[in-house]
């Protein structure tokens, strides 16, 4: 089954320059692989504005403001990381209505998931600044870095509407195959960081909070160009009965969404024990932590993307019934992942030290150790990172199939990962143990995963071997 109606003004659309891509037709690595490589750019973009961040914090301003940016990057990642899988539930009732050809309903879907981002995001644009100071004590956060991490963490929380409406119509255009549009934004988003940390940081000397200011600046411009271009697909041309308040609708993409959003809460309640944990071994030990932590999002960028070109991928073909596409298209996303984990693995071990040494001043007296303990963190999570990758593809393959249960019990097991390592190894192996959390949480997590999509799939009935009516 094809796009339908859609298909066909999606189809003329595309003759006029669109980035909309059919997922339902066409070779499965091709595909994937072309909607990852712009995602992987983009992704790569996003992650040079939150380097560029934290070089020109920590070569600018000194180790303890680089420690105040890790103490606060679990108690962020609360409110950033179930934003994002929030609108990234939404989108897996969009993308299927795509597939489905159901050119009413993706309308519908648009329209109730943007009032869902508005009322979310101002809620928490409000309230968790609040709540700010009050998390960063539970943490045991030191003393010395204490005020710039509650000044930063607090402007981040009150942009959260900004990056909730940006990760929205970036998801909303990756359900219709568009990966080159965020692309375009991030470029846009990155250029105009950069610029805004050396007027702020450097020049007005706002230190971290002249930081935090620039990121969310930058989204809310990556947001408007998104909208704009959204605007330009046939099959968005929103009407007056679209806005209207559907409860159907609504109670849908709150079941898709809220399981995704609730297993990153538990995956960062894990993160906040842990950091909880490391912080206790003093700031220097929480900067070599955030040196490394500000190399993941490089380990993880492609894995992300390929994820979201799965999620796709799958969601199309499931609304377009056909389970013979889907097998094909996991295999193809396993292989693609296998390429870029093993090459990023490579590249952090021959040169991830001289990556580290961007954050860290050399005027530091104690550069060398805090170099010297990141580089050991950064390569543990570099010779594990094929099991990030593997977590990636099929938690998204199963938010594909509109399957959100299993990944938010995923999520807990990566928390009981992480809650297991910062318990017991630093008692056998002293901070040392706390370099293991990761890779433990992504192993956890990617089992629990990979063996409900097999089991699952497998259950499917299929016919003629190939097709199959998915229900």
């Amino acid at each position: 089954m094809r796009f339908l109606g859609i298909g066909k003004r999606m189809a003329g659309h595309k003759k006029k320059g669109s980035r909309v891509k059919d997922m339902t037709q066409g070779n499965p690595t091709k595909l994937i692989f072309s909607f990852a490589l712009p995602l992987i750019l983009g992704n790569l973009g996003q992650q040079l504005y939150m380097i560029t961040d934290t070089v020109i914090v920590g070569q600018g301003v000194g180790l303890n403001a680089l420690a105040s940016l890790g103490a606060t990057d679990w108690i962020y990642w609360l409110v950033l990381w179930p934003v994002q899988f929030l609108t990234q539930g939404f989108a897996v009732l969009i993308t299927q209505n795509i597939g489905e050809g159901n050119e009413k309903s993706i309308r519908k879907s648009i329209a109730m998931s943007a009032i869902l981002c508005v009322v979310i995001g101002t809620l928490i644009s409000v309230i968790f600044p609040f709540l700010a100071k009050l998390m960063l004590h539970l943490l045991k956060t030191p003393e010395d870095i204490f005020d710039g991490a509650h000044s930063y963490v607090t402007v981040m929380y009150a942009g959260t509407l900004i990056v909730m409406a940006y990760n929205m119509v970036s998801a909303i255009l990756r359900a219709f195959g568009d990966g080159e549009t965020p692309l375009i934004g991030m470029i846009i988003a990155a250029a105009v960081n950069i610029g805004l940390d050396l007027l702020l940081v450097m020049g007005f000397h706002w230190g971290i909070v002249g930081a935090a200011a620039a990121t969310i600046i930058a989204q809310l411009i990556a947001f408007l160009y998104c909208l704009r271009m959204i605007g330009k697909i046939p099959a968005v041309n929103m009407e007056r009965e679209d806005w209207r308040a559907d409860g159907t609708v609504i109670k849908r993409l709150l079941k898709l969404g809220m399981p995704l959003a609730l297993s990153h809460v538990a995956i960062v309640a894990g993160g906040i024990f842990l950091q909880s944990v490391i912080n206790g071994f003093g700031s220097l030990f929480v900067a070599a932590f955030t040196a490394t932590n500000k190399l993941y999002g490089l380990l993880e960028s492609s894995a992300i993307s390929i994820g979201f070109a799965t999620a796709t991928y799958i969601g199309q073909n499931w609304g377009a019934r056909n389970l013979e596409r889907i097998q094909r298209g996991i295999k193809s996303a396993m292989k693609l992942s296998i390429v870029f984990a093993i090459s990023i693995t490579i590249g952090m071990l021959l040169w991830g030290k001289y990556l580290l040494m961007m954050f860290i001043s050399s005027a530091d007296a104690d550069a060398s150790m805090v170099l010297e303990m990141s580089y050991q963190y950064l390569t543990i999570m570099s010779v594990t990172l094929i099991i990030l990758y593997a977590l990636h593809v099929y938690r998204s393959a199963l938010q594909g199939m509109g399957n959100t249960v299993i990944p938010m019990i995923a999520g807990i097991l990566e928390c009981v990962g992480r809650i297991s390592v910062a318990v017991f190894l630093p008692s056998i192996m002293g901070e040392f143990g706390l370099f293991f959390a990761e890779p433990t949480a992504w192993l956890f997590s990617a089992v629990c995963v990979t063996i409900s999509y097999h089991v699952l799939v497998s259950k499917l009935p299929v016919r003629d071997g190939a097709h199959v009516g998915l229900q």
